[in-house]
Formats: C-alpha cells, structure tokens, sequence
C-alpha cells in the first residue's frame, strides 16, 4: 500500500479540493499519512494568489522533496497554472496537475508508476508522460481559460471539522486590475444544483449540521447555465435549506452588488441562514475602486449593506481591505479609514498590496513603499479591533446558539468554544461529548477582547 501525504495553499476552494483529492486516493487503496518523512507521495494543493503565495508553494514542494528524494511530488492547483513552465524544469517536481485535472489524480498517479521503469526518449503522441532525464516532469495542464466545464469534485466529510464547506462554484470574470486568479481558475462555471444537494444530504446524514457554501466568485453561481437552465446563487440556497437534518447555511464571500431587496428578503425568509455576510469592499476610496477595476462605488457599497441590516437584526457584515494599491495617496487612505468607521464592520482581514506578476496593478505607476504600506496596515488593523469587540459586546445579554467546534483554554481553565450564526466565539465550560453540538443559551461576559462566556 502506498502511503500520500497532502498539503494545503490558500483559500477554502482549495482546501475544498485537498480534501476531496485524499479521498479520492484512499478509495483507490493509498494510506493518508502525515505530511511528514515517509510517504511515498506527496501532494501539494498550491496558491498563487501573491507572489509570496507562489514561493511558500515552490518552498513546500522542495521540502517534500527533501523529506524524500525517491518520494512523487505531485504540484497542484493555480500555481501551476500561472508558472507551469517553471515547474516542469523544477527537478523537486515530478508531476504536475492543473485546476480542473484534480478528479484525474488518482489514474495520473497510477500512469507515472507504470510508466516510471520505461523512460525512453521518445514520446508517444498525446500522451502525457514526459520522461524526468530530457528535463521535464510529466504534466496535466489545461488552457484554463478556454474550459466551460466545471470540476466534478466531492467530498464525503471534513475531516477535523464541524461545520462543511461545500465548493459549488469555479472561476472569476471580473479581472480586478490586481488579481491573477481569473487567470489561474478561469471562467465562471457552477456545479450542478442536484450535485451540490446530494452532497449537502450525505454530510447532514454524516452529523454535519451548519454547511458553508463557497466558491471563486460565488455571487456568479448559476449565470453560465444555458438559458432555459438558469439558476441563481439564492434558487440553490432554497434547494439546499430543504434538507432535513440541516441546522445551519453560512455563506462565503459574496460579490456586493448581489445584494439586492430581493436577494436580502429571500435570504431573510429562510430560518438556516446565518445572518454573517462577507462583502468584498477592497477600498473605502471611490477613485482607488476605479484603479482597482471594482464595479461598485463606496455609495453603492454602503446601499448593500444597509439592505442587509433592515432585512436581518444586527447581522454580522466583515471584508477584505488592501492598502498601499499603486497611487494610495494620504488623502484617499484617509477617506477608506473615515469609510470604515462609518460602515462599522464586524470583522476586516486587511491585506498589504503585494505586486503580483502577470496582473495590471503590478506594472503601475507609483507603487507605495513597504514601510507606509505598514504603517496603514497597523492603522486598520487598530481599528478593527475596536470595531469588532464593540460588535462582540452588542451580543451580551442576549440569547444566542453556539454551534461548539473544538476544546479551549483561557487561563488554565478548560472550555469548549464555537461559532453564533453571526460568527461571534463563545465558550462554555468543558463537557466531554459536546464537540459538534448546538447549544443554546445567553451571552453574559467577555472571557476576553475576542470571546464570550455562554450561560445555559
């Protein structure tokens, strides 16, 4: 039996597929092993979102190497598919698998094993495998670009987990002047809504009881669907709040123009939906938007959010903030800070503008240096702070339901500790047998800044 070890870059689309790929091998018979010395193969989901994402991906494949040098090393996923080039001259690499070839794993493993004691310098037509001794690696890449087709990946569980998060869409068209990713996953395309509900019932039959739907721009789900299909991302919602057994639907991250009276309404008649929406903003600046490619205005922005709140009570609304973009000047950062305080966001994951080669952004004038890209940084960061405990501290007194997830320690004191519907930790004293459980009861302190203490 051969032994495999996975790895995971980057988002959860990816950890999607990692899981979905060690399945898939141990259905064909290959024992899940650390990603420690001692596998036989080791498999490395990779990101290329940064370009610190495509070293940290170039650094876990060597170490996989290292760890083994008679070892396969397998290159997943979207760095492959911006630097397959590079890979195949990379002697730590001995295949190479792009996005959309993942189903394909297993049988690709299985042609290198065969094919591994017959190197020879010619190469049959259409196939594949491109002897190492010529200076390549066997390679799987598509023109990612030019598919339609979406990747028919599933999952039978999380492992570790207690919630699952459930890939249903693929691919991005809108090309925000500093992204790579349209060009490393592709075009919109969107699994079937059958496949998506039947893999939804297997995980709630499993114990699963909260689902997060995700994807690369899952406000697009349904829009490639011919005509007399079309669907929309709240028609699947609907589908999928049908199942029995399932307590809770959270979404991921949504394009904010979804966001309409209709979406809101739909989404609020809907009991298993978790009112915690993450609305990409990127910039409270309305001239930085438009560098950016962004197809909203900071005014727009706020509507969306505003539609939010009078159709759910005090739902939880976080973001995504880059600061440092090419041409951030003083008085635009200062306008995104003002922007932010006015919105009162629960949670901002503020990101440091990274030039990304193969991207508009990176070749624009007046890049911002490191140090003020820092210092804006920390400034946000600040106040997220303030504005997240200040939405924490709204919760106590009130009674809420804790979906509990995993053991906890707060000044040596053990807890169990979980999510509310609007992704606010909470803790409980610790019971054995209540990991996965929903517990309901009030929110009477703060344990500290970033949990609350549940009383049933």
């Amino acid at each position: 039996m051969r032994k495999a070890a996975l790895h995971n870059l980057g988002c959860k689309v990816n950890s999607y597929e990692t899981e979905a790929m060690q399945q898939l091998l141990e259905n064909a018979g290959y024992e899940i092993v650390p990603f420690a010395e001692g596998a036989d193969v080791y498999i490395i989901n990779t990101c290329s979102v940064t370009n610190i994402a495509d070293r940290k991906s170039r650094q876990m494949l060597h170490r996989a190497k290292k760890m083994n040098p008679g070892a396969v090393v397998v290159a997943a996923g979207c760095y492959v598919q911006a630097a397959g080039e590079e890979l195949k001259k990379d002697e730590a690499v001995d295949l190479v698998v792009g996005n959309n070839k993942k189903t394909e794993l297993v049988t690709i493993l299985e042609d290198y094993f065969v094919n591994r004691e017959e190197l020879s310098e010619e190469i049959p037509y259409g196939h594949t495998f491109m002897p190492k001794k010529t200076g390549s690696n066997m390679e799987t890449v598509i023109d990612i670009g030019g598919t339609r087709e979406y990747e028919n990946l599933s999952i039978e569980r999380i492992a570790g987990h207690t919630r699952a998060f459930i890939k249903v869409q693929d691919g991005c068209n809108q090309f925000c002047s500093y992204c790579i990713i349209p060009y490393t996953r592709g075009r919109v395309r969107s699994r079937k809504p059958d496949e998506v509900i039947e893999e939804v019932k297997r995980l709630t039959a499993s114990g699963y009881q909260e689902v997060v739907l995700t994807g690369i721009h899952l406000s697009s789900y349904g829009m490639d669907f011919p005509e007399e299909q079309r669907l929309t991302l709240l028609d699947l919602i609907k589908g999928i709040h049908g199942i029995d057994g399932l307590r809770r639907i959270r979404l991921g991250s949504l394009e904010p123009r979804i966001v309409t009276e209709e979406f809101a309404s739909g989404l609020a008649g809907l009991e298993k939906i978790c009112p915690h929406f993450h609305l990409s903003l990127q910039s409270g600046c309305n001239g930085t938007l438009k560098r950016m490619n962004r197809h909203y205005t900071t005014e727009d922005y706020l509507s969306r959010c505003e539609i939010l709140r009078k159709a759910f009570k005090n739902p939880a609304i976080t973001t995504d903030v880059i600061v440092g973009f090419p041409g951030e000047t003083e008085e635009e950062f200062e306008m995104t800070k003002e922007y932010l305080k006015s919105v009162q966001f629960y949670e901002m994951h503020v990101f440091k503008f990274s030039r990304r080669s193969g991207t508009r952004a990176a070749a624009m004038q007046d890049q911002i240096p490191e140090s003020v890209k820092a210092e804006r940084s920390n400034e946000l960061l600040r106040l997220e702070g303030d504005m997240s405990l200040s939405y924490r501290k709204s919760f106590l007194g009130t009674g809420t339901e804790v979906l509990m997830e995993e053991e906890y320690e707060w000044n040596g004191v053990r807890y169990m500790i979980g999510h509310t519907r609007e992704y606010v930790k909470a803790v409980v004293p610790y019971e054995e047998g209540l990991k996965g459980a929903l517990v309901q009861g009030t929110m009477v302190e703060m344990l500290n800044e970033e949990v609350a203490f549940l009383k049933r």
